[in-house]
C-alpha cells in the first residue's frame, strides 16, 4: 500500500530531474489548494505506481545458468518466479523484495545460500520486474508473498527487504509460514510512510486522510490496520532484523519497532550502509547465514507498552 522507500530530498541536484522533481511539487502544491479532489487522485496514482527502473533492472539482471524461470497466475495476474534447487524435495528461502525492486536483486545471496543445502524461490512483485500489472498496494504485496509461498509450500527461511518485509511478517498465518524470518530495512508503518510521501511531493497534510481513504476504497483495508506493531506480537518463529543507521528511506527506528513487538527477533543495527546496500553487504549476508546456522546474531530487544515506537 505504499512506498517503502520514497526519495529523500536531502540531496540537491540541479538538471532536468530536479526540474521535473520542482514541477511535481509545484503542481502538488497548488493543487492542493485549488483542485483536491483531482490531486487526491494523482497521489494515490503516483504513490501506487512502481518505478520504471524495476522492469529496466530485471532485464538486464545477468541469468544464473541453474536458475529456472517460472509463472503463476495470482490474483488474474501473471507473476514472474525465480527457482534454484526443488523447493518440493529441500528446505528452500523465499526472497522477498521490495518497492521498485525485483526478484533477481537476491543474486548476490545465491551461492551461500545453495552451499547450505537450501533451495531459493524469488518471484517479482505486481507491476515489478518481469510480472504483470500496473499499480500494486501493500495488500498486494501480502497476497503475493502468501499465495507465492503457498504453492511451494511452507518455507524453512523467508529473507525480505524493505516493503518486501512488512510484507512477509504481515503474510504469516496458517495458510503459509517460514520457520526463521530474516528482514532487512523493513518497514512498519505505512502511515508513516504517507506522511514522508505527502511531504516529499508537496501533498497538502490536510488531504492526507483523504489519500488513506482513497487507498481503503481501493483495497478494502484501513492502512492504520496494516501498521506491522499490531501484528509482532503473534510471530512466534525466530527472526533477524537487520537496520542500518544511516537508512533515509525507511528509519532505523522502523525495524526496532519490529525487535521491540516481535518476542523472537533479535535486531542487528550496521551504519553507512543506508537503505539499498545494507540488502547485499558481504558483512549482513554472513551475519545472516550465521543465523541460519542458529549462531547469535544481534540483540534482544525488550518490548514494553509505554515505549514510544521512536521517530518515524
Amino acid at each position: 500500500m505504499t512506498r517503502s522507500a520514497t526519495p529523500t530530498p536531502a540531496k540537491r541536484h540541479h538538471g532536468p530531474g530536479a526540474l521535473k522533481l520542482g514541477a511535481v511539487r509545484a503542481g502538488f502544491s497548488l493543487g492542493s489548494r485549488l483542485a483536491p479532489v483531482r490531486t487526491v487522485e494523482r497521489a494515490l496514482q503516483l504513490f501506487i505506481t512502481p518505478f520504471a527502473s524495476s522492469r529496466a533492472r530485471a532485464e538486464r539482471a545477468t541469468l544464473d545458468a541453474d536458475m529456472r524461470e517460472g509463472r503463476l497466475d495470482i490474483r488474474g495476474r501473471q507473476i514472474a518466479t525465480y527457482t534454484w534447487g526443488d523447493p518440493a524435495n529441500q528446505p528452500y528461502v523465499l526472497l522477498v523484495h521490495g518497492w521498485s525492486s525485483f526478484g533477481l536483486r537476491y543474486l548476490p545471496w545465491v551461492a551461500s545460500l545453495r552451499a547450505m543445502g537450501y533451495a531459493l524461490v524469488a518471484f517479482d512483485q505486481p507491476g515489478h520486474g518481469k510480472s504483470e500489472g500496473r499499480y500494486c498496494t501493500l495488500p498486494d504485496f501480502i497476497d503475493t508473498v502468501r499465495e507465492v509461498g503457498r504453492h511451494f509450500g511452507d518455507a524453512s527461511v523467508a529473507i525480505a527487504h524493505s516493503l518486501g518485509g512488512a510484507a512477509t511478517a504481515l503474510a504469516q498465518g496458517d495458510a503459509w509460514h517460514a520457520d526463521k524470518l530474516i528482514l532487512v530495512a523493513p518497514a512498519a508503518d505505512p502511515v508513516a510512510a504517507t506522511q514522508r510521501f505527502s511531504q516529499f511531493v508537496r501533498l497538502g497534510e490536510h488531504l492526507r486522510g483523504r489519500l488513506h481513504d482513497s487507498l481503503e476504497a481501493m483495497t478494502g483495508i484501513n492502512i492504520h490496520d496494516l501498521q506491522v506493531h499490531h501484528h509482532l506480537p503473534t510471530l512466534g518463529q525466530p527472526g533477524l532484523i537487520v537496520h542500518d543507521m544511516d537508512d533515509h528511506d525507511v528509519p532505523w527506528s522502523e525495524g526496532e519497532r519490529y525487535a521491540r513487538y516481535w518476542h523472537g527477533a533479535r535486531l542487528l543495527t550496521t551504519q553507512g550502509l543506508g537503505h539499498h546496500k545494507v540488502l547485499d553487504a558481504p558483512e549482513v549476508i554472513e551475519a545472516s547465514l550465521a543465523f541460519l546456522r542458529g549462531e547469535m546474531v544481534g540483540e534482544r530487544v525488550v518490548s514494553s507498552p509505554n515505549l514510544p515506537f521512536g521517530d518515524s
